[in-house]
């Protein structure tokens, strides 16, 4: 049963993540409730109105800690500022970019740290939905678009409600995962879009690998995806290896420091090698020892 307390903390994020949209209406729909539903949490009601998986639900969308002994404290390492830029300039100016770098250097924690305090921007792990028909549909329910009939509709309400928003933004995470016939629909999608909307795709190299390999082999599609979306893939890791692993240790360093009181540098860094999971295993590890 999910505690009274959680209950308050989920409700408060509710209440700031409302900021992001037009309507309650439409917040409904990307929390997955109904209106009912969400007009008594608006007036307090935290029992008996919503199921415990709907409150799960909740809180792993809004990345609501369970343990209010250890919030998280964004640090702002070098990863964090580029790709924040980097999504800024493309909401802002409704452009696009590709950025294919190492992984575990912070690209989804910065993406959805952003999604949470800008409004019209909406995250996408296309790793959960790698068919055409899953990604479309959960680009429409996290914007608040109707998700489920017919896919057509689906696409066009989409595309209409989308090109009334201001200035919208849409990150499409681990984007190497998706099927062929995705990314013809994000072809399809950008060019209904263009001028509307800013695109950032996110992945490691095995997503520019995916795309230069279906270039070479002339597939429909992926040599007008690399024009759209800026004609280069972009990185935030240096290239050399010394370089590298600096960057790496200087990232863990700076996460460590924002998310603990003393920090055992030497330590840490042979326990985690620079890695940001690592580092955070090692932080959780700790703030359960000092409770």
């Amino acid at each position: 049963m999910v505690a009274t307390d959680l209950k308050k903390r989920i409700k408060a994020a509710i209440e700031k993540d409302r900021e992001k949209y037009p309507s309650d209406a439409r917040h409904a729909k990307v929390l997955d409730i109904n209106p009912s539903q969400y007009s008594e949490l608006k007036k307090g009601k935290l029992d008996r109105n919503l199921s415990d998986t709907n409150w799960i639900n909740i809180a792993r969308k809004l990345d609501v800690n369970p343990n209010t002994r250890s919030d998280w404290k964004t640090a702002r390492t070098l990863t964090f500022r580029k790709i924040s830029d980097h999504l800024k300039a493309c909401q802002e100016e409704s452009i696009s970019a590709i950025l294919c770098d190492i992984p575990d250097i912070g690209k989804t924690y910065t993406a959805k740290h952003y999604v949470r305090n800008n409004k019209n921007a909406v995250y996408i792990d296309c790793s959960q939905v790698k068919s055409k028909q899953r990604f479309i549909r959960k680009i429409a329910k996290e914007f608040g678009v109707d998700s489920n009939g017919k896919y057509k509709d689906v696409y066009e309400n989409l595309v209409y409600y989308v090109r009334t928003l201001d200035r919208p933004l849409i990150i499409l995470d681990e984007a190497g995962d998706l099927h062929t016939n995705s990314f013809l629909e994000i072809k399809a999608l950008w060019n209904a879009m263009e001028y509307c909307c800013g695109w950032y795709m996110m992945g490691a190299d095995g997503l520019r690998a995916k795309i230069e390999r279906n270039v070479g082999n002339i597939k429909i599609g992926f040599a007008e995806i690399v024009s759209r979306y800026g004609s280069r893939f972009q990185r935030v890791s240096p290239e050399g290896k010394e370089s590298r692993e600096e960057f790496l240790d200087q990232q863990a360093v700076s996460i460590a420091k924002a998310n603990l009181k003393n920090v055992n540098v030497k330590e840490l860094l042979a326990k985690t090698q620079g890695s940001a999971r690592r580092v955070y295993i090692e932080i959780k590890k700790s703030n359960r020892k000092a409770s």
